[in-house]
Formats: structure tokens, C-alpha cells, sequence
């Protein structure tokens, strides 16, 4: 078998960003290369496996055991996050990790440190693999896809391990909130699924923010300065007063848990005309209403004080909290937990304080909970991810396999 720790850096070194402005599928024609790279890589390996015209990989396993026993399917992205830089990304390997700092070497002077990462120090004595700090890692979803795709060759190579059906599925976007979209839930073939795209070793997740995306166009009135008064309308100056009527403490960086947030995420503009954009979350659904009621009000009140057509609203849903969804089924999550303590881990059920393609997958019929992928630190430079989570991932896969054909 192909070493996981291999097998991750060849998935990392190809650039699938994704592109929240374009309009195609996938949305960017780079993601086409590791969606490619592993339909070809299950076909080799004698995996029934397609790729549609919009960017999804899925392959099915036949089941090697006489009863019927429920299909099984494990899903992860292969975009990676706007957020940050994924192109030519160069990892570090830090074996037998200290618990010190970490120089991350592509940026002289930047380090990952425990005092800002506390986190770190539960590795201590494991391999870590690190940005440069010039780009993300990708570890949220390549590690994933690693431990999905280390799961398949084990199985192929192992005729004696025993199994119901199986279900792969690869998909383009989930960072731009459009993964699963057109994903042909039927044709997949699963009757329950879970996402490997969680954070660190032992997460399981079956609930997750509602969400919604909040673009906003601001128009001014460019005037000369020096003949200005009375009739200039700076829309920087509006699109900052705008944001300043949302609720401070319901900013990301003071919430926590099912804690839901306004999250500015883009700002530009000139005098003439500004635009700015926010997500919105909240696990709570009339929370989340309210949320979104608010960003309207506050909008109406730039228009009332400034005059009408001042600001724009763009607000669109994006995707619901799973767990109406899940529980009704709940023995996927039973199932999970209980693979996570035959790895030896403790599990740790907790909300996700974000989203998955599970979500939408859970609206469309296919209950699909999310499971740990390893890593920390996702969309930025500082993303790390130890290689024993990968590991244990994929042997979380397998140990789900198991139990359903049990």
C-alpha cells in the first residue's frame, strides 16, 4: 500500500482552490486536476468509479458478505478555502514533534507557537505537518480524501476484510458553500453517508450552523472635497456605519458553541460605491431567522437615513442545521462513536461550528453526519495537521465498515 503520509502531500501539491465569483462547476477549472487524478487513481485500483460533468468522483464497492446490510458511503471536497493561497503549497514534516515552536520557514521571523496554539502540546512526540506560512496546508478536506482513498486500497487489497456495499464520493466547492448542489444523491447509491471533513482527532458532528451569505452594495455620491458639504455621500464611511449597527458580541472572535455570529468577510469600495460581505450563523433556526431579519433592518436604515437604493441587499440561504435530519436515523451516529472508541480514541460530540457537504447531503435525503479528518487551524497559514489523526481516521473508516456488516 501507498504510505497515507505520501499519498496526502501528492494531494496537497495540487492547487483546487475554489472560486466563489465564478458561476461554473466546479468553479474552477484546477479542481478538475485532483478530481481526475482520483477517479483514475480508484480505477487503477479496480474500483467501479465515475466522474460527471460537474466535477463529482463516485465509485462503488460491492458488498462480499451474504446479508443485506445498509450502503455505506464516505465523502470528502477537494477544494480548498479562498481564504488563503493554495498553490504550491510546500509542507513541513516535524517529527517527534517537542512542543516547541515551529518555524514555519517560508516566512522568516513566523512561527507556530503554543502559547498562541495550545493545542500543539497534545502531539508532543508526534509527526506534524505544517505550512511554510506562505500558504494554507489543505488539510481540510486532502486529509480526507487520504484517509478515504487509504481506506479503498486497503479494502481492495484485503479480500478477507468483510463488507456491505460502499459508496465514494469526491465533490468540488464545499468552501464556497456549493459542494453538493447538483449531487445525485439516488445515483450515489448510499443509503447513509458520513463526511470525513471535521477538525481534530476524535470530533463527530451531526449538527451544524444554519447559514447564509449577506453581500451588500453601498452607493455614494462622489463630490470634490472642497465643495463638498451638504452634498458628498462617502460610501466607505456608510458601509462602516452600516456595520457598526450590528451587534458587537455577535462577532466571531467572541462566540463559542452554539454561539451563532455576523462575520464581515470582504470590504471594498471608494467614495462612489462600496461593497461589503458577511456570513451568517446560528445552530438555532429562530435565531438564525432573526439574524438574518436584523441585517435587513439595519439595511432599511441606511436607506431611510441616506435615501432609498443607499444600500443593497444580497441575502441568500446557504444551508440548514443537519441534526433534524440526522436524528431520525440515529444509529449513524451510534455506529461512528463507537468506531471512534475501537480506534482507541475518545470521542468528542460537539456542534459544528461551521459546515459540511453532509448538511445539504442531510436535506436531500442522505443523513450524513461528519467526522474528524485530523487537522487544525483550517484556512490559513497556520494550519497544521498531526500525521497519527490521519491514520486514525482511515482506521475510523474502516471500523464503521465493519460494524454495519456485522
Amino acid at each position: 500500500m501507498e504510505n497515507i503520509l505520501d499519498r496526502f502531500l501528492r494531494y496537497v501539491a495540487v492547487e483546487t482552490t475554489s472560486d466563489e465569483n465564478s458561476e461554473s462547476q466546479p468553479s474552477a477549472a484546477r479542481e478538475w486536476d485532483l478530481l481526475k487524478m482520483l477517479r483514475d487513481e480508484l480505477a487503477a485500483l479496480g474500483v467501479d468509479v465515475t466522474l460527471d460533468e460537474f466535477g463529482y468522483v463516485m465509485a462503488s464497492i460491492p458488498s462480499n458478505i451474504d446479508k443485506k446490510v445498509p450502503a455505506i458511503g464516505f465523502i470528502a471536497h477537494v477544494d480548498t478555502a479562498p481564504d488563503a493561497s493554495g498553490k504550491d503549497v510546500k509542507p513541513q514534516i516535524i517529527k517527534n514533534y517537542d512542543g516547541g515552536e515551529i518555524a514555519l520557514g517560508g516566512v522568516p521571523g513566523l512561527f507556530l507557537k503554543p502559547s498562541e496554539f495550545p493545542e500543539m502540546l497534545h502531539y508532543k512526540g508526534q509527526t506534524l505537518i505544517t505550512t511554510d506560512g506562505t500558504t494554507l496546508l489543505g488539510a481540510d478536506d486532502k486529509a480526507g480524501v487520504a484517509e478515504i482513498m487509504n481506506a479503498v486500497q486497503y479494502i481492495v487489497e484485503h479480500p478477507e476484510f468483510k463488507h456491505g456495499p460502499i459508496k465514494i464520493g469526491f465533490t468540488p466547492d464545499e468552501e464556497i458553500g456549493r459542494g453538493v448542489v447538483k449531487f445525485d444523491v439516488p445515483r450515489f447509491g448510499a443509503d447513509f453517508a458520513y463526511t470525513m471533513d471535521g477538525g481534530e482527532i476524535g470530533e463527530l458532528e451531526y449538527e451544524n450552523f444554519n447559514a447564509a451569505s449577506a453581500k451588500i452594495q453601498i452607493q455614494g455620491r462622489n463630490v470634490h472635497p472642497g465643495s463638498a458639504k451638504g452634498k458628498m455621500r462617502n460610501a466607505i464611511l456608510i458601509a462602516t456605519e452600516l456595520n457598526g449597527l450590528l451587534p458587537v458580541e455577535q462577532r466571531p472572535e467572541y462566540t463559542e458553541g452554539y454561539e451563532g455570529f455576523f462575520h464581515l468577510i470582504a470590504f471594498n469600495g471608494s467614495v462612489e460605491n462600496a461593497s461589503i460581505a458577511y456570513i451568517i450563523r446560528d445552530h438555532d433556526r429562530e435565531k438564525f431567522e432573526q439574524k438574518k431579519a436584523l441585517m435587513t433592518q439595519v439595511c432599511d436604515f441606511i436607506n431611510v437615513k441616506y435615501g432609498p437604493g443607499t444600500a443593497t441587499l444580497a441575502l441568500k440561504d446557504q444551508y440548514y442545521n443537519m441534526r433534524e435530519q440526522v436524528e431520525p436515523h440515529f444509529h449513524v451516529v451510534e455506529k461512528a462513536i463507537k468506531a471512534i472508541e475501537m480506534a482507541g480514541i475518545k470521542p468528542k460530540v460537539q456542534p459544528i461550528r461551521g459546515g459540511t457537504d453532509g448538511a445539504n447531503l442531510s436535506f436531500k435525503g442522505l443523513p450524513c453526519p461528519n467526522i474528524f479528518a485530523g487537522g487544525l487551524n483550517f484556512h490559513g497559514k497556520m494550519e497544521f495537521v498531526p500525521l497519527e489523526s490521519i491514520e486514525k481516521a482511515s482506521e475510523v473508516i474502516l471500523n464503521i465498515i465493519k460494524l454495519y456488516a456485522e
